[in-house]
């Protein structure tokens, strides 16, 4: 094995909150870091590609809560930057709801089971809570509403897994504001992280050249103790640091890529376990022409199915990228890891025949499709993080604390706003401040032991000194009467 000289921190991972917690080391002088990415680029999640000519976002694609008393810093970011985005309201998708003969409900009725749902899901949070708080569960009322039909499940899926993507949205509108926007640059969502890394890391036309910033480069093991950490790679290299970030998202700790030796305590581990991931797939489809209805409120249309978010909930590119010629369909969870498991073909002919019940059997076919697959990447594990009804605030404190030298980061780590860029983001600085306290809590104490341990030092060496001169006194006369008796 190779090794490096010692660095004062390491940071594991290039996503946002890595890169966020680098920046706030180096901004407060400590720009002895190195950051270690398993990947080829920097960003985790956040990951462009380009696709029919123009860039789409495998991962995060949208800049949520924008308009609010607060600015939301992502937003903040993307301004200075220019970054290109556009206003997307998928609320008018519950209008848009085609079934499997390709009409539409009437909006009456999809209003009707959209506040039916409203009213269920509100229901099951208050027996959630109650079944946490109550001995007798048999006291407890069951649920009045259980979605049936393909429109109600539609919806259901809509409400739990798009418009709530199974995190809590209510801290960041109340925050940030209800507003979200899309972005569609062809930079792509990732220039953020660039433009914050020419701050404190040396760029050259758009590039990252500085060699404290190392790709595909996969760590497997980290041994700590208390007077640093040991990084080993799976090449074979290591690197020792004084502290270590680590921001690799929830499925990778949960999957055991990176081995710690000693164990993380046992209150760590559960914390860990205990946070669900959740697996969010847009699949992209590039077409000849459109065959869909575009305009105003025609973004974002449903498939009701009687198989619960089977290829529900679609959305044209043409406000992003007009004559782009793409759609684009979300799968969630256990959908999303189905579709992970087969072949790119056999999604785009389960897709197609969705769409020729929507639109009819003489549309054409696609020309191309792109299936990320973030659940089977290593990497990642998932698309986010997402807290149970019964975490509280013991299990997200377990979650971010750090072990020894250890300090953990990710959106996952932020509890009012876990599942989000902005939540990453501002993860990654509160970690790299609690960082800093801690490094100047160290030189602290070191400095008091110091002013300790120097006379106490001096006192010693006289006191060594002087039974040093005894000891020479008494052989001296030892063997001064044992040559006289001999």
């Amino acid at each position: 094995m190779e090794s490096s000289n010692r660095c004062s921190v390491i940071i594991i991972g290039a996503g946002i909150s890595g890169i966020s917690a680098a920046k706030v080391l180096a901004k407060n002088g400590v720009e002895d870091i190195l950051i270690l990415e398993a990947s080829d680029s920097i960003g985790g999640r956040i990951k462009k590609q380009n696709f029919g000519n123009v860039t789409v976002e495998l991962g995060a694609g949208w800049i949520a809560g924008v308009g609010g008393k607060q600015s939301n810093p992502i937003w903040e970011l993307a301004v200075q930057s220019g970054l290109r985005t556009c206003f997307s309201d998928y609320s008018d998708a519950r209008y848009n709801i085609y079934d499997r003969s390709g009409e539409i409900f009437p909006s009456g009725l999809a209003g009707d089971t959209y506040k039916k749902a409203v009213e269920s899901a509100m229901q099951k949070l208050r027996t959630d809570r109650d079944i946490l708080l109550s001995a007798d569960v048999s006291d407890i009322p069951e649920l009045s509403t259980i979605p049936e039909t393909p429109i109600e499940l539609a919806i259901d899926f809509i409400l739990h897994d798009f418009e709530m993507a199974e995190v809590e949205p209510i801290s960041t509108y109340v925050d940030f504001g209800e507003r979200e926007f899309l972005v569609a640059d062809e930079r792509g969502y990732e220039y953020l992280l660039y433009k914050m890394a020419e701050e404190f890391l040396f760029t050259s036309d758009g590039k990252i050249l500085d060699n404290r910033l190392k790709l595909n480069t996969v760590v497997r093991e980290l041994q700590h103790s208390r007077d640093g950490v040991t990084v080993i790679t799976e090449d074979g290299y290591v690197y020792e640091a004084n502290y270590v970030i680590l921001s690799v998202s929830i499925g990778v700790l949960q999957s055991h890529l990176i081995s710690f030796n000693p164990n993380l305590p046992r209150w760590k581990m559960e914390a860990i376990e205990k946070c669900d991931v959740m697996v969010y797939t847009k699949i992209f489809l590039k077409f000849p022409k459109k065959f869909w209805p575009c305009g105003p409120g025609k973004e974002f249309f449903i498939y009701a199915h009687e198989r619960r978010g089977y290829f529900t909930f679609w959305q044209h590119m043409e406000n992003a990228y007009p004559g782009s010629n793409i759609l684009v369909v979300t799968l969630t969870n256990g959908e999303s890891k189905r579709v992970e498991s087969q072949s790119d073909h056999e999604t785009m002919r389960e897709a197609m025949e969705v769409l020729r019940n929507m639109f009819g059997p003489d549309i054409p076919e696609a020309s191309d499709i792109l299936v990320p697959r973030w659940w089977n990447n290593r990497f990642q594990r998932g698309s986010y993080s997402n807290y149970p009804i019964y975490a509280d605030s013991t299990m997200f404190e377990n979650i971010k604390a750090p072990v020894g030298r250890i300090f953990f980061t990710g959106e996952h780590t932020s509890e009012r706003f876990s599942g989000y860029v902005h939540g990453g983001y501002l993860a990654g600085i509160d970690t790299g401040e609690a960082l800093l306290e801690e490094m100047k809590a160290e030189k602290d104490r070191e400095t008091n032991n110091k002013s300790i341990l120097e006379p106490l030092l001096a006192l010693t060496l006289s006191q060594t000194e002087a039974v040093t001169c005894d000891i020479h006194r008494h052989l001296f006369h030892a063997n001064t009467k044992r040559e006289a008796i001999l």
